[in-house]
């Protein structure tokens, strides 16, 4: 057994079945919110959203792939649940904020998620643990170029 103790064992599995479930629902978020916005100012978004879904499915690969490597079972799509409001496409194509906030929210969502699984795999986990701190580092540097776009557009600027 790869961890001895049990009980932590199942504690972390269940956290990365989290963060798995996490990335699948934000690469189909981004795939719609890379399609649907219209006008000239939504090009960047839609592009950067575009890029990130290839890091983000990958990050859902890695999250799998622990999961199995800790005697866990990867779930079908049957059991999602899917809570990322604020991913949705906004009613107005043309409302790239709504985009911007709601990837902001996201990232944010999975830094305090991956932050957890880190201090939980202290002491115990040292291969999850760094994992998910290279995957941290991704979500960060998503995080802050959103939070740049949005700087950006609550200026009224291009």
């Amino acid at each position: 057994m790869i961890i001895p103790n049990e009980t932590k064992r199942k504690e972390i599995v269940d956290l990365l079945i989290q963060a798995y479930w996490m990335e699948v629902e934000t690469v189909a978020s981004y795939i719609a919110n890379s399609i649907n916005p219209d006008g000239v100012r939504a090009k960047e978004i839609k592009n950067s959203l575009a890029a990130d879904i290839t890091a983000e499915l990958g990050h859902a690969q890695l999250f799998g792939k622990r999961i199995k490597e800790l005697y866990g079972r990867v779930p079908g799509s049957m059991e999602i649940r899917p809570n990322q409001k604020s991913l949705q496409p906004a009613e107005d194509p043309t409302d790239i904020v709504h985009v911007i906030k709601g990837v902001i929210e996201a990232e944010q969502g999975a830094i305090n998620h991956y932050r957890k699984i880190i201090e939980t795999c202290e002491g115990t986990d040292y291969v999850t643990a760094d994992m998910v701190t290279t995957i941290l580092a991704d979500e960060e540097g998503h995080l802050r170029e959103f939070e740049g776009f949005l700087k950006e557009y609550e200026k009224g600027g291009r």
